[in-house]
């Protein structure tokens, strides 16, 4: 799959730009704040339906206008779609697949695959779980589009029932401090019709969250060995960069320590067979399933007194170590690069080993990183990614780019984008 096309209205600085992009391996060249990267963004946008940059659409419109449109041509299989994305101020985004409209924009989910690197990927280790679990989820989406829909429908179900938990949480305190009684577990003097209320909520956030979770788990079970791989290729340190996903599931259990659900439990180093089994489990959607409405029944008044949902996959974390030690708080500078590095190169190489997936590779997109890397690394990543089908490169200056990736070659300044090789 290559991008061969690309226009965009009002989309950050860009009030009208358009490109025409050749297949193979194309830098974007010029000085930080001229618009480079807004361009690679646009086409990131268009695989995950999200920016690698900001969490909201806001940014992505430019100040002053109520919409901002993506308009793009891709080539698969010889043959060339056109996937037109309007982000709307305020309103629904809308989209267009070969220039007939579609109900709902991720119905052109799967269109556009696209892989971004970019320095913010350091947050990926070093940063909070959220992070990584966006990771997951916009891989997901790509791999298998219909995870869009579960995510959405989770992350609505979350906000409605933190919302009732909030406001039945507010009426038992209050109740509480006027004298009301209280009986232990079902919430004390919060109303009957409001615990009634959450039990819908419950019933609904455990059938998206265990569709979730069990999309995440089989997810990280194929990506582990390409992170182990892309790991050993790119760097030469000690010890094998490991994947495990913790659950706050797992971590809610009775056995486990009462506070726990704070804080999860590291399940990504013990016993082998243990984490197996573990694994099992959370493969099984209809077993999750069950499990959280019980942990939820179970973490009821905790959950009304604090005004938060205490166990769900919005809680979750994908744990990485290397050589049996957590990477975040122990690895070096470089080692922590390498390990962001392999899980983009891990997720380019799920994605183009999909069995599918007839699109080719997806588009390979690497955002100002090379002047971060050391001479080593960048050698090695430039010889890893050198023979994809289409790699985007943008870079402050021309001496960025490593030699191995040489190619077209466009020029951007104060919004003008000019090919000069």
């Amino acid at each position: 799959m290559y991008l061969s096309d690309l226009a965009l209205t009002d989309f950050r600085s860009y009030e009208s730009v358009a490109v025409q992009v050749p297949p193979g391996i194309t830098a974007l060249v010029g000085p930080n704040g001229q618009g480079k990267t807004n361009l690679v963004e646009a086409i990131g946008y268009l695989a995950a339906f999200s920016s690698h940059r900001v969490s909201s659409d806001a940014p992505l419109i430019r100040q002053g206008c109520s919409r901002a449109v993506i308009q793009s041509r891709v080539q698969r299989e010889g043959r060339g779609t056109v996937v037109e994305v309007e982000l709307n101020a305020g309103r629904a985004n809308r989209a267009r697949l070969d220039r007939a409209p579609v109900s709902r924009v991720r119905e052109v989910a799967g269109v556009v695959r696209s892989v971004v690197f970019a320095p913010e990927d350091l947050a990926l280790v070093k940063g909070d779980p959220d992070v990584r679990r966006r990771f997951l989820d916009d891989l997901l989406v790509q791999l298998s589009p219909r995870i869009g829909a579960v995510r959405a429908d989770y992350e609505r179900v979350l906000r409605q029932r933190t919302s009732l938990l909030k406001s039945a949480g507010a009426v038992r305190r209050a109740r509480r401090g006027g004298g009301g009684s209280e009986s232990s577990g079902d919430g004390g003097g919060a109303s009957s019709s409001a615990l009634r209320t959450l039990d819908v909520w419950d019933a609904q956030l455990a059938a998206a969250g265990s569709q979730l979770i069990a999309a995440r788990m089989r997810l990280v079970q194929a990506l582990r060995p390409h992170v182990a791989r892309a790991y050993e290729q790119v760097s030469s340190a000690q010890g094998a960069a490991t994947l495990a996903y913790r659950s706050s599931l797992v971590a809610a259990r009775p056995q486990d320590a009462p506070d726990v659900v704070d804080g999860g439990v590291a399940t990504g180093t013990g016993d082998a067979a243990a984490l197996a089994a573990q694994e099992e489990e959370l493969l099984r959607s209809d077993l999750v399933q069950a499990q959280l409405l019980e942990a939820m029944a179970r973490l009821r008044a905790k959950e009304l007194e604090r005004g938060v949902c205490l166990v769900g996959p919005h809680r979750d974390d994908l744990l990485l170590h290397l050589g049996g030690l957590p990477v975040k708080g122990y690895a070096s500078h470089g080692e922590t690069w390498s390990v962001a590095l392999a899980l983009r190169l891990g997720a380019f190489e799920l994605l183009r080993d999909d069995d599918g997936w007839q699109g080719g590779d997806p588009i390979l997109i690497l955002d100002d990183v090379f002047a971060e890397l050391d001479a080593r690394r960048r050698t090695a990543l430039a010889r890893l990614v050198a023979p994809a089908e289409q790699v985007l490169i943008t870079a402050a200056v021309a001496e960025d780019v490593p030699a191995e990736l040489e190619g077209a070659r466009f020029d951007v300044m104060g919004g003008e984008v000019t090919r000069v090789l």
